[in-house]
């Protein structure tokens, strides 16, 4: 693995690869759901969220725009009151600031894209 300057980080070495088990992470959050961050660099976080019914989807609008890739399962993204149906090998791209919920899953893996401004990255 190879390492970078990064100037954001005031000249501190970030790895230029990072590879991270995505089966892994949906396997340990597939019984009761959740979401886990599995890459954090500044400007950028990807996270898997699993969601399992009855349990509902609670997520909040976020500070960041953000794109969601359907790993596993289908359901509807409601943004803003437009419905969206969703399933493996779709994506879909929401706005900072969106009102938007998940709902008519039974099981939905996601890969979550997350585009961090810098005064929010961390």
């Amino acid at each position: 693995m190879t390492d970078a300057l990064d100037e954001n980080r005031g000249g501190s070495m970030l790895e230029v690869a990072h590879a991270f088990d995505i089966e892994a992470v949906k396997e340990r959050l597939s019984d009761a759901g959740g979401y886990e961050v599995v890459h954090s660099s500044p400007g950028l976080e990807i996270g898997v969220y699993v969601l399992v019914a009855p349990e509902p989807d609670r997520q909040q609008p976020h500070d960041d725009d953000e794109v969601y890739v359907v790993l596993e399962g289908q359901g509807v993204l409601d943004v803003e009151g437009k419905e969206v149906l969703l399933r493996e090998g779709h994506a879909l791209f929401v706005p900072a600031g969106a009102e938007h919920r998940f709902s008519g899953y039974e099981e939905l893996s996601l890969l979550v894209i997350f585009e961090r401004t810098p005064a929010r990255a961390s």
